[in-house]
């Protein structure tokens, strides 16, 4: 829409914030910014490619949930070398695993000496135990990136996936506390502990299986909780993002599996 005021022209738009529209009109009318009225977050640079990228997967396939299965595809695709690395490193601390018990056995309440006697079996079987954190940290900025493609983005409301999943950037609907529907009443939104998150913590749970377990007993004991925790923390998140993080995990065992048959 177009204003004449006097010697000025204002132009106005009220439409949807669909990324390709907005880009039509940004070349249009060479209007600088005016892509920056979707709020794409402080991973801009990445959350706007990040939507192209999936609206071409789904333009492929036709829908939303396939096309964000296939980009953690490419996504791991592109990390695999950092994390084969990172799940040898894993493998190896797995191995050292019971030496490690023997010394905390050995130094029992002297952290000093258990630390040193730690570093230096790390040195002697060429471990790194960091090596693990690299492929997980440059995963955090995707993370954050597709969560805000899925709330902001006009292109996800209502983008079914398959049977319960009706809406993609909305959190799965089921709860366990119903029977996933079978008992006739609604629970308290806190308690909507749906199927695909419920998934999502067995997969983490599984993940840890291949993990080498801290020496210490009650960070053990911490790890042990962390697959319920994040099965509560993820349940309000768009189901798109507990989708991705799923098939993430997934490729995660059984990369780690391979790398683990290998290492034997």
């Amino acid at each position: 829409m177009k204003f004449a005021n006097g010697n000025s022209n204002f132009m106005l738009y009220t439409g949807a914030k669909e990324l390709n529209v907005i880009k039509k009109y940004h070349l249009e009318y060479n209007i600088p910014l005016f892509d920056r009225v979707i709020d794409f977050g402080w991973f801009y640079f990445l959350t706007k490619p990040l939507l192209g990228f999936i609206k071409i997967l789904y333009n492929i396939c036709g829908n939303f949930g396939v096309a964000i299965i296939l980009f953690t595809v490419v996504i791991r695709l592109a990390l695999f070398p950092l994390a084969h690395k990172s799940y040898k490193s894993m493998a190896k601390l797995k191995k050292v695993a019971p030496k490690m018990k023997e010394l905390k056995e050995k130094f029992g309440n002297d952290k000093k000496a258990f630390n040193i006697s730690v570093v230096e079996l790390y040195r002697k079987e060429k471990v790194n135990p960091a090596a693990g954190c690299l492929p997980l940290i440059l995963q955090i900025p995707v993370f954050f990136a597709l969560y805000k493609v899925l709330i902001v983005s006009i292109e996800m409301r209502d983008a079914p996936f398959v049977f319960w999943l009706k809406d993609l950037s909305e959190s799965d609907p089921t709860s366990i506390f119903n029977l996933f529907g079978l008992l006739p009443y609604v629970v308290p939104k806190f308690l909507q502990i749906g199927i695909l998150p419920i998934f999502m913590g067995f997969t983490l749970f599984l993940q840890q299986k291949f993990n080498p377990q801290p020496a210490d007993p009650n960070q053990a004991k911490m790890m042990k909780v962390l697959p319920f925790l994040f099965t509560f923390l993820f349940a309000g998140f768009p189901s798109g993002l507990v989708l991705y993080w799923s098939v993430n995990n997934l490729i995660s065992i059984s990369q780690q599996w391979l790398v683990s048959k290998i290492e034997k």
